[in-house]
């Protein structure tokens, strides 16, 4: 199959709520083909567009498709006041602002280092946005040492995320910070 046909899933399932099986029917089941894959879905889906608001929710979009046993999948973005703010996602309604200082994506922004988290429930200061995650993943977007925001994944499952999910999604979230014109963006919302 071509990359457009990942990238248009057909008009028989738009509108529609996916069950996980038909999500993933057509997407490698190996870490790296997959990631490799999604990289390029993404520069394709990018291609021609610089605005961040597009290329996140596209990006959450290919996640939410192609990623086994997740609940959720989005942005959060920098506010330029300590605190992140909702962005582009998919799966169940989300904690709309997150301080730095609370939270796996807190730490991910406080830190600008990759939070990598085997279980939530172990975490200090966690926030339960929806009770059913289990574990997290939450990658930092960083473009010449200004945070603009993070990519934030959940599980329903312990231990769902490993060293292979960390360095794909962080090639994606490069691919995001490089590619988009950040000044499009209204920091300060």
């Amino acid at each position: 199959m071509g990359l457009a046909a990942y990238v248009h899933p057909g008009p028989e399932r738009c509108g529609t709520h996916m069950s996980d099986e038909i999500r993933m029917e057509h997407w490698p089941k190996e870490k790296p083909a997959l990631y490799s894959l999604l990289r390029q879905q993404l520069a394709a889906l990018m291609e021609g567009e610089t605005h961040p608001l597009p290329n996140l929710a596209n990006a959450s979009a290919l996640l939410w498709q192609a990623l086994e046993n997740i609940n959720w999948v989005g942005f959060y973005l920098n506010t330029g006041k300590e605190e992140l703010l909702l962005g582009p996602f998919q799966g169940k309604t989300a904690c709309i602002r997150i301080p730095f200082e609370k939270g796996v994506c807190g730490a991910a922004a406080r830190e600008r280092c990759t939070q990598l988290v085997y279980d939530v429930h172990r975490f200090p200061g966690h926030i339960a946005c929806d009770s059913a995650s289990n574990s997290e993943l939450v990658v930092p977007l960083v473009k010449a040492d200004r945070l603009l925001g993070v990519l934030d994944i959940d599980s329903p499952s312990i231990g769902r995320f490993d060293e292979e999910d960390k360095g794909g999604l962080e090639a994606l979230a490069a691919l995001l910070a490089e590619g988009c014109d950040w000044n499009r963006w209204q920091m300060g919302s």
